[in-house]
């Protein structure tokens, strides 16, 4: 399989994509907690079908020390017993603020107070900003139809 775009190689989304990648880099380096953000990240890709990103950060999570139990129940969370409260509300928070079309409203007050009773201003604002950098880096690959399978802990790093 090969992508139908290379956004590197075209000059006008390679300049975009130049500020994107920034944008991501705060937003990983923020104070969200960076098993969190990881698991927020595979979350939101499971959801959007973003193969390359489920590849992406199911290795870099791995790699970090992630078990495996964890990785392979994250589609399944709110039955799994291994996350903590904390992931949990961050997670709800991914889908919610993923699902923006399917949950009218977008992040209820519901979600919004849980996920405020385990992480301050800053981290809720690094939250915010990573459900959305994921929403867009997976529908630029989506569209793309970028391949996974190749890709290598730190590539982007």
């Amino acid at each position: 399989m090969e992508a139908r775009l290379n956004y590197f190689a075209d000059p006008t989304a390679s300049k975009a994509l130049k500020h994107v990648m920034a944008a991501g880099k705060i937003v990983q380096d923020s104070p969200l907690p960076p098993t969190t953000r990881e698991l927020v990240a595979l979350r939101i890709s499971q959801i959007n079908g973003c193969a390359v990103c489920v590849d992406m950060h199911t290795k870099e999570s791995s790699a970090a020390g992630e078990s495996p139990v964890r990785l392979n129940l994250v589609a399944a969370w709110r039955e799994a017993t291994v996350f903590t409260e904390a992931e949990r509300a961050a997670l709800a928070f991914a889908e919610a603020g993923t699902r923006v079309a399917d949950a009218a409203g977008g992040v209820s007050d519901e979600v919004w107070e849980h996920a405020a009773k385990h992480y301050d201003e800053e981290q809720l604002t690094a939250l915010a900003l990573m459900v959305s950098f994921m929403n867009l880096v997976n529908r630029l690959n989506v569209i793309a139809r970028q391949p996974a399978g190749e890709y290598e802990v730190g590539q982007f790093h």
